[in-house]
């Protein structure tokens, strides 16, 4: 592949480019420096510019995508505001639109090893993506008796959780794990469920 000029900048996004495409098709672990350099058209040596191993270069990854991620579940929160009920529901629909458009990002943000302990600004930005659940769960569990109340922390981490075995299982297109339900149908009904167990939805036979 000819080598293409790059601008300081401009080749720090061709890396991390071409290794979202190479975490899409080979997984975090199969692929080298020397592959990730391939794909953005420049030598081995120019990836060293900006990253000291494919580990680094991942981190990167994981840091833009939670960066898309942390503004797509503020939006959807503030779309459901003024209702703490909607904004709830739609910060877990956002993971699932998430995963599904920016696959590359998740797998770098969920299933790559990476912790986002690794660099102050992976941690800031996944601390502010993770926190928009847990805001919309402090909000809708001020309506909840306070004797019935669970955590805040407790109550995103289980929607959390539930979002992200819906993505895992079926929203991915891993083999022999087909659901005769939508994804999204899925993860609506099972939230669904979660949220009548604690009172905030009344039954259907209501």
């Amino acid at each position: 592949m000819a080598k293409r000029g790059y601008h300081h900048g401009d080749l720090k996004r061709a890396l991390v480019d071409g290794a979202l495409r190479l975490i899409e098709e080979k997984g975090p672990t199969g692929f080298t420096l020397s592959e990730a350099a391939r794909e953005a058209g420049v030598t081995p040596a120019a990836v060293y510019r900006h990253f000291e191993g494919r580990e680094d270069l991942i981190a990167e990854a994981a840091r833009q995508g939670y960066e898309i991620f942390a503004d797509l579940m503020e939006y959807a929160y503030a779309k459901g505001q003024p209702s703490a009920l909607a904004s709830f529901e739609a910060t877990g629909r956002a993971y699932l639109a998430f995963a599904r458009k920016y696959p590359g990002h998740y797998v770098a943000m969920f299933e790559s090893g990476i912790s986002i302990q690794r660099t102050p600004e992976l941690n800031e930005v996944a601390t502010r993506a993770m926190g928009v659940l847990e805001r919309a769960a402090v909000e809708l569990s001020k309506h909840i008796p306070e004797e019935k109340r669970p955590p805040p922390q407790m109550f995103s981490a289980h929607i959390w959780a539930l979002s992200h075995g819906v993505v895992e299982l079926f929203a991915r297109g891993n083999p022999g794990t087909k659901s005769p339900f939508p994804p999204e149908e899925l993860l609506e009904s099972g939230i669904g469920v979660y949220l009548r167990g604690l009172g905030l939805v009344r039954p259907d036979n209501e």
